[in-house]
């Protein structure tokens, strides 16, 4: 099985927690031995894929595969047209790795509100844009926009290959497993699909079932 789940803020990709106090994926109620493919940090939120099959984890990260991640990122200041220039052009150095160029556009979305909010600045604004990566080294995003000025203050991953959260109607902390259809819109950019075959769009069906995970409990590597 495949299944999508939105990641809150603040748990851990993984079932069993380092400290004592931390929020795991084990309080969802996930089916058992599924592992999650690639990570999202702590801080990070979003979509983020479980499976019990092997070997769909090298499948989707293998970067000859070229799967894409999008994602939105709430920065520091007014995002200028320079820095989504330097963003997309690709080269920038991330002590030691030099990023390959990638879409980036500045966008307003209607995300809800994170809760603990995010840091605040009266007189500094925020702004959004839109990342869409073939790469995924550890924090990259937050560093790419670190390094053209400006800081990640809240990052969501929004989609992973041709598959969008927005079509899923997930809320926080909700999984569902995913249909035929959409786990090929996942893996719509393997290098072994024929150059010629047409991307398919994406569904908007939305399954009945829902499952959201215990939420009185209290209370790592994204792109």
């Amino acid at each position: 099985m495949l299944i999508a789940f939105h990641k809150p803020w603040g748990i851990l990709t993984q079932f069993t927690p380092e400290q004592e106090g931390q929020r795991t994926l084990a309080e969802f109620g996930f089916p058992e031995r599924v592992y999650p493919l690639g990570r999202l940090d702590r801080d990070s939120e979003g979509l983020l894929l479980l499976s019990d099959e092997a070997g769909l984890n090298s499948r989707l990260l293998d970067p000859e595969n070229g799967h894409a991640r999008t994602y939105h990122a709430q920065v520091e200041g007014a995002i200028s047209g320079n820095a989504l220039d330097r963003l997309r052009r690709g080269g920038l150095d991330l002590r030691g790795h030099r990023t390959k160029p990638c879409q980036a556009i500045a966008i307003q979305p209607d995300h809800p509100d994170r809760d603990p909010p995010i840091r605040y600045r009266a007189a500094i604004p925020t702004s959004w844009i839109s990342l869409e990566l073939t790469e995924g080294k550890n924090r990259q995003v937050r560093r790419m926009t670190a390094a053209v000025g400006f800081p990640t203050l809240r990052l969501i991953r929004v989609g992973i290959g041709e598959l969008q959260m927005e079509s899923l109607g997930l809320e926080s902390g909700e999984w569902r497993e995913l249909s035929t259809a959409q786990r090929a819109l996942v893996f719509s950019g393997d290098a072994d699909r024929s150059p010629s075959a047409p991307r398919k769009s994406a569904s908007k069906r939305r399954s009945r079932s829902r499952h959201r995970g215990n939420r009185n409990l209290d209370r790592r590597r994204d792109s």
